[in-house]
């Protein structure tokens, strides 16, 4: 209770002088949930200690890459390994063709890959391909689904449903943006309307089969089925932007789980094993659009990093062994039940949107099935909620639509932990 802070009020004003808003990525300046954020020190397994030697247990996880927890062995001995043979070559290495094998036996409808450096990278140069094949320009997305910050996929739909496209940040031209269409998740008769006049220009449906960044959101039965079809009809390519879920949900994602193959897809987080490293990939006769094969140029001095990928390789073997996912989920179902009964308890109406080792809990006592709904979400509560956690030693996001994450390296103690302090935070709002 009442943890000191002091270094990281320290940090934090030194850092506001020298970065935008004292951060690198926005979230990161507890902008959604006030207060000053945390500069962090170290981690190791499930916990995470800040300068001011402050220990956590950790559901942030790095927002995902970290599914084995902080600094396991046997990924910084590779890690290690691989930095003393040379940390960067810019020419071909074989744990390059290692990562991509794995991969392709993960994810059946991955023929052929390119690795990138980020996220971003991966979902623009999908995009890229997408319009390459088809000789199309427009490019439908959901509202609510985080893409990166591609200037053509920083767009949303907002209260008005269904429009084209306007910029969602500034420094993007409209122009960027006039060519991507947006729809409403889990609303296939959403996506209908808009292809009805634009199908025939369209060249790829880009989604979160798992919504990530807005809170977790499931699909709803059918949905990605349903997309499934609409884009075969219409000849439009389905991306399905697996950074968060690609090995998160299953070791094929939730092209596995939910049993529905996408035509390209984009790999992050886990893929690096805590390192920066991305990947899309799709068919053959699609990839064979990507230069040096075909005219679609794409290139990165540091894509197919060695350090990055003797990590993400590491990590990949390890979650191929009986038992991870299993784990996983009975692990990550322990914190969804233990929530949801300190919440009832209290009497605080929360919705907890799980899949798999992904979840978020949001206060309100409406279903959240899309963007539209955070509506009904108390961004007030979260912030009481993720106050009082933190000041308990538990670490969530510092954003009501954030998820929380469970690697292998949380115990049955850690969940038992995170619940008695939720009870105790829940019963105080």
């Amino acid at each position: 209770m009442n943890r000191p802070t002091d270094r990281s009020a320290q940090l934090f004003q030194r850092a506001v002088g020298a970065m935008p808003g004292g951060v690198n990525s926005p979230v990161r300046a507890f902008g959604s949930v006030g207060g000053t954020p945390r500069f962090l020190q170290r981690g190791a397994g499930s916990h995470i200690w800040d300068v001011d030697g402050n220990e956590y247990i950790d559901y942030v996880c790095s927002w995902g890459p970290l599914i084995l927890g902080h600094a396991p062995q046997a990924v910084v001995e590779a890690a290690c390994q691989a930095t003393r043979r040379g940390s960067s070559f810019g020419a071909p290495t074989e744990i390059e063709v290692q990562m991509a094998e794995l991969v392709k036996q993960c994810f059946p409808g991955i023929e052929l890959l390119r690795m990138v450096s980020s996220g971003t990278e991966a979902a623009m140069s999908a995009t890229r391909v997408a319009r390459a094949y088809t000789g199309r320009s427009k490019v439908l997305k959901f509202d609510g689904c985080w893409h990166g910050h591609v200037d053509a996929l920083l767009v949303r739909a907002g209260s008005t449903g269904l429009q084209y496209g306007v910029p969602d940040s500034a420094g993007v031209p409209q122009g960027c943006a006039s060519d991507t269409l947006v729809a409403r998740y889990n609303d296939l008769d959403s996506v209908r309307q808009v292809l009805a006049g634009s199908a025939d220009d369209c060249a790829a449906i880009i989604v979160e089969p798992v919504a990530g960044n807005m809170g977790v959101i499931p699909p709803r039965p059918g949905f990605l089925q349903g997309l499934r079809d609409l884009c075969t009809q219409h000849g439009i390519l389905l991306i399905f932007d697996e950074v968060i879920t690609g090995f998160r949900l299953a070791l094929g994602g939730a092209q596995e789980r939910y049993g529905v193959r996408a035509d390209l897809t984009t790999l992050g987080k886990i893929i690096g094993g805590g390192f920066p490293a991305a990947a899309y990939g799709g068919s053959a006769e699609i990839m064979h659009q990507v230069s040096p094969l075909g005219p679609m140029v794409q290139a990165g001095t540091l894509s197919g990093n060695p350090v990055a990928l003797a990590a993400g390789v590491t990590t990949l073997r390890a979650l191929q062994q009986p038992g991870v996912y299993e784990l996983l989920e009975e692990r990550a179902a322990q914190l969804e039940a233990g929530l949801s009964e300190a919440a009832q308890r209290a009497g605080v109406p929360v919705r907890c949107n799980r899949a798999g080792s992904m979840m978020t809990l949001f206060f309100t006592e409406h279903p959240v099935t899309d963007a539209d709904d955070l509506a009904h979400c108390s961004s007030e509560r979260y912030a009481a909620f993720f106050h009082g956690m933190l000041d308990r030693g538990i670490a969530f996001a510092p954003s009501y639509c954030e998820a929380a994450f469970v690697s292998t390296a949380h115990t049955p103690e850690d969940i038992e932990q995170t619940v008695a302090a939720a009870r105790e935070v829940l019963a105080q709002l």
